[in-house]
């Protein structure tokens, strides 16, 4: 039974899970991590070529049913991806999912706070576009900022929505995400970064000066007052954090 409430869209075309299997180059040394396998579609795929998958599931009912009948070489976790410590699970290499649409955003910046190679994930459309996006355009947004200071990411593929059940209304994407050795850019302390972007796009239409005068005071000096965060580069609010970190 599929439960709404839990982003359940299954991929049911074997043909996308094939192609999203291949994109993430699997070899016999790899872990891979896998959230949301449902019934398995991938799961069984990851398993010929992985050395091991570990496959975090929320639905009881689910994790149920693969257990019957999954390879040796998976580890099955009945929990809540979200509230479970990467740390403390086997270390993996790579991460191939198609990922709960309700629960996207948190987990790719849980992602995004773990070490891999490559993931390969499918994600709603939209969503993959705000990943992606360059300053000035409506999908540009925080996701986009702290993506880019960690990781290069790109679209694959459109996948149509008629290759999941239930049907979602949009169409999904296949996104391949690859870590930077170190972060793109230099910024002072990340906590403060990221805290600063995510205020900054709360209030995306307004001038950054104002944003800033009513966390941190009047700080005439900084750079960029008189722009909206959607016009600046990720290096742009890096240098903008870096120097706010200092005064405050």
């Amino acid at each position: 039974m599929v439960k709404p409430r839990l982003g359940q869209h299954f991929l049911i075309d074997s043909s996308v899970a094939q192609r999203e299997v291949t994109y993430a180059g699997i070899t016999k040394n790899d872990v891979v991590l896998e959230i949301g396998p449902g019934k398995g579609i991938i799961t069984f795929l990851l398993a010929e070529k992985a050395k091991q998958v570990i496959a975090i599931e929320i639905d009881k009912h689910l994790v149920e049913q693969l257990r019957t009948s999954i390879p040796e070489n998976v580890t099955l976790i009945c929990q809540d991806a979200l509230s479970v410590d990467f740390q403390s699970i086997p270390r993996f290499t790579k991460i191939v999912s198609n990922l709960p649409f309700e629960i996207s955003s948190p987990l790719m910046f849980k992602f995004l706070q773990s070490t891999f190679s490559i993931a390969v994930l499918i994600f709603q459309k939209d969503f993959a576009e705000r990943l992606v996006a360059v300053p000035g355009t409506k999908d540009y947004s925080r996701l986009t900022v702290g993506v880019s200071y960690k990781a290069r990411c790109r679209i694959l593929e459109t996948v149509p929505r008629n290759c999941f059940s239930p049907q979602p209304k949009v169409d999904s994407s296949i996104v391949e995400l690859i870590l930077h050795k170190k972060p793109m850019f230099k910024v002072e302390d990340e906590q403060f970064f990221f805290e600063l972007t995510k205020q900054l796009f709360n209030h995306r239409r307004k001038k950054i000066r104002y944003t800033i005068k009513s966390i941190y005071g009047n700080l005439e000096q900084l750079p960029y007052l008189e722009k909206r965060v959607e016009e600046l580069t990720p290096e742009q609010i890096g240098e903008l954090s870096n120097l706010l970190y200092h005064y405050v």
